[in-house]
């Protein structure tokens, strides 16, 4: 099997190692894992390209390649640049820091990169680990998505749905915020929203008087609604989410044909 790996986080980030262990597991003795990874941190870019300007892309190593540009743009490069038309049998992106459930899932760059894959008929799945109180002290505080990862994926890889269609199928995979051996299980999930906190700005004064704003996020730790993705991982189980990048609201078709005549 020949797998490609991305994140947001960058090329140096400690979830990367994690993923490139994950997938050389995968891949097995005679498989390939690629990596073409942004040369910087990429959180909360979504499924940004970068389409006005060109971007640098420098060989680390045996299969490693660092991009100045976003997941997307990784996944655009090693499917169009690095790998000469030998295109991957899986996209892997992560293990991003954090999670990527609930409303973060719209700005996430992790979710970009796969994303991107599954618009180009690749099957792709993005993985990211919800961080707390519990997996501060951990001397790996990814140990939940190293210890279940593998696992997780062949039984997706087996027994999960990968369709043909225009907007093909993908998957979020949340690890939960527990040691590995706490871990609960899986649980399909949709994703859910944390109501009555969200992004927003934070004003701060820079030694030389000049005005700036943080982006702030907001308490991670509420739980979405029961059997959804916060809820379960809180609850100490690795949520499943297939997802499409389709943004219509199909439920709602018939009604606006209605009443708008």
């Amino acid at each position: 099997m020949r797998i490609l790996i991305t994140n947001d986080d960058g090329i140096n980030a400690p979830g990367l190692e994690v993923l490139t262990q994950i997938a050389t597991e995968l891949a097995g003795p005679r498989g390939e894992v690629w990596t073409v990874a942004p040369a910087f941190e990429q959180s909360g870019v979504g499924h940004c390209i970068s389409y006005t300007h060109p971007m640098m892309i420098a060989k680390l190593g045996e299969r490693r390649y660092a991009a100045e540009g976003s997941p997307a743009d990784c996944v655009l490069a090693a499917l169009y640049d690095v790998l000469d038309g030998q295109w991957p049998d899986l996209v892997l992106s992560g293990v991003n820091r954090g999670n990527n459930a609930g409303e973060n899932v719209l700005y996430s760059g992790t979710i970009g990169g796969a994303m991107e894959a599954a618009l180009q008929g690749i099957p792709a799945i993005a993985l990211s680990q919800f961080m707390g109180s519990a997996t501060e002290g951990l001397d790996d505080p990814f140990e939940a998505a190293r210890t279940h990862g593998t696992d997780l994926i062949r039984r997706l890889l087996e027994r999960g749905h990968w369709d043909q269609t225009d907007y093909r199928l993908f998957y979020n995979v949340n690890f939960p915020p527990v040691p590995a051996a706490a871990v609960r299980g899986s649980r399909v999930a949709a994703q859910g929203f944390r109501r009555d906190t969200s992004f927003s700005v934070e004003p701060h004064m820079s030694p030389s008087g000049r005005r700036f704003l943080w982006i702030k996020g907001g308490a991670q730790h509420r739980p979405t609604l029961p059997g959804t993705d916060v809820a379960v991982n809180l609850d100490g189980y690795i949520s499943v989410t297939p997802m499409r990048a389709d943004l219509t609201a199909h439920d709602r078709l018939g009604d606006l044909e209605v009443a708008l005549g």
